[in-house]
């Protein structure tokens, strides 16, 4: 079980087909049409980058996809796809693209979190509520909060409401970033993601 090869993600630890067990999960677009993840990007170079969110009505997931929203056109120059995965029904997300925005083809929903189990991303109260990085994403909700966000995209099945996020990029099938937030908005730093990205495009061409 190797670890990610980036500094800020050396503690992340992910099975070495990682890419094949993710690959056969299930999960819907932001329209309702079942996928598969190995379909959502070419397993062969395409480089992609996989935020996985928490459910679509919390603020944290706000926080980052709109900060993926504004970086969108510089993975889009880059040629790397932008791939935004958060738990709840289409619904939800479609509530999350319409009032922060954020693009539907980018935004996929997984309302079982099969693919947080499969990456073994954390989970409970305890890192949702009362951690050091939950703390500190709450104040910035109460002093900085996002735009026309609403609770309204919760998701009627709380089940995954206590569900951590992470960050992931993919060369193909090849791990190039792993990283499994703490605690509600640990977010991983996109100045890390376009640094591990940046290599790994030119490379391909």
């Amino acid at each position: 079980m190797p670890m990610a090869s980036s500094a800020a993600a050396t503690t992340t630890v992910v099975p070495e087909n990682i890419a094949d067990l993710l690959g056969e999960v299930g999960i819907f677009t932001a329209a309702g049409e079942p996928v598969k993840f190995k379909d959502l990007w070419d397993q062969k170079e395409e480089v992609a980058v996989v935020a996985l969110l928490r459910h679509f009505g919390c603020f944290c997931s706000w926080e980052l996809a709109l900060a993926l929203r504004e970086s969108k056109e510089k993975f889009d120059s880059a040629g790397v796809k932008l791939i935004a995965v958060g738990i709840g029904t289409p619904d939800r997300a479609q509530i999350l693209a319409e009032k922060l925005p954020f693009p539907l083809d980018s935004l996929y929903c997984d309302p079982d979190h099969k693919a947080y189990d499969v990456l073994g991303l954390f989970y409970g109260i305890r890192r949702t509520l009362f951690s050091i990085a939950s703390t500190k994403a709450f104040s910035r909700q109460l002093t900085n909060p996002v735009k026309n966000y609403t609770i309204k995209a919760t998701p009627d099945d709380k089940s995954g409401v206590f569900q951590q996020g992470g960050m992931f990029v993919f060369k193909g099938k090849e791990l190039l970033y792993a990283r499994k937030d703490e605690g509600s908005g640990d977010h991983a730093p996109l100045d890390d993601i376009f640094n591990i990205v940046s290599p790994s495009v030119v490379s391909t061409h």
